[in-house]
């Protein structure tokens, strides 16, 4: 897959996509990231990217043209085009999965008061959001979904990996553990030094559910709408919600 971001800020997408999994899933051919600065592509004479609201208003706006230039030049009609911007849909799991599978993408990180909203119709597929919250700019959020999307795609990582993940079946992935099997006066739990297979999966699903109902009881009552859980599950659910109660 092919990631290009149109930023002011290439270095910050040319750092993270050098590290960790992303840096091994490019090296292994299954990504290519290329920051693009749009201000590259400005037409004014001293390559200014912004310009005073139309209406009035405090702050500037992203101009059009830079913008419309660069995404010419990368074929944007050939990929998907998202604008990362406080007013778009959250980003989630669901949406990281139909972005791993679907064409190349190109992202484009808002500044200042945001983009020209003649950019966002005629040239934007999917305007995206990973919070309710205002940042600087959106290289954060291309980075987020930069994240999300390459560990989903074929080799990036271990298929086993992405089984229990958090979110792959709307519960939370359970505790994890590593020597030492005690640290500091507080041991691992029994159970997964035990070595039977079948009690600690039983175990890590109770831990599973436990986690959910307490810090994500909206997956909970997602799973449970869309059918998403087995009637074993759903009565542990049950159990381990009257436990809490």
């Amino acid at each position: 897959m092919n990631i290009e971001v149109l930023t002011l800020f290439p270095e910050i997408i040319d750092n993270y996509s050098n590290t960790s999994i992303i840096k091994r899933a490019k090296e292994n051919g299954i990504v290519n990231i290329q920051a693009v600065n749009f201000r590259d592509f400005s037409d004014s004479k001293h390559h200014s990217v912004d310009d005073a609201p139309f209406g009035g208003g405090a702050g500037m706006v992203l101009s059009p043209q830079p913008i419309a230039s660069a995404l010419k030049k990368l074929n944007y009609n050939q990929k998907k085009v998202v604008y990362l911007t406080p007013k778009g849909k959250t980003f989630n799991q669901k949406m990281a999965n139909e972005l791993s599978v679907g064409k190349d993408l190109i992202l484009i990180c808002g500044h200042y008061e945001g983009l020209d909203q003649r950019i966002i119709d005629n040239y934007v597929d999917l305007e995206i959001s990973i919070g309710d919250y205002v940042l600087s700019g959106g290289e954060i959020g291309a980075l987020v979904i930069i994240d999300a999307v390459t560990r989903l795609l074929p080799g990036a990582l271990a298929e086993s990996s992405l089984d229990e993940e958090s979110f792959s079946n709307c519960l939370l992935e359970y505790p994890q553990y590593t020597r030492p099997r005690v640290f500091k006066d507080y041991e691992v739990p029994e159970i997964l030094l035990s070595g039977n297979h079948q009690k600690i999966e039983e175990y890590r699903l109770m831990e599973s559910i436990r986690l959910t109902l307490q810090n994500r009881p909206d997956l909970i009552q997602k799973g449970i709408r869309n059918k998403v859980f087995d009637e074993r599950i759903l009565k542990l659910i049950k159990e381990i919600k009257n436990r809490l109660l």
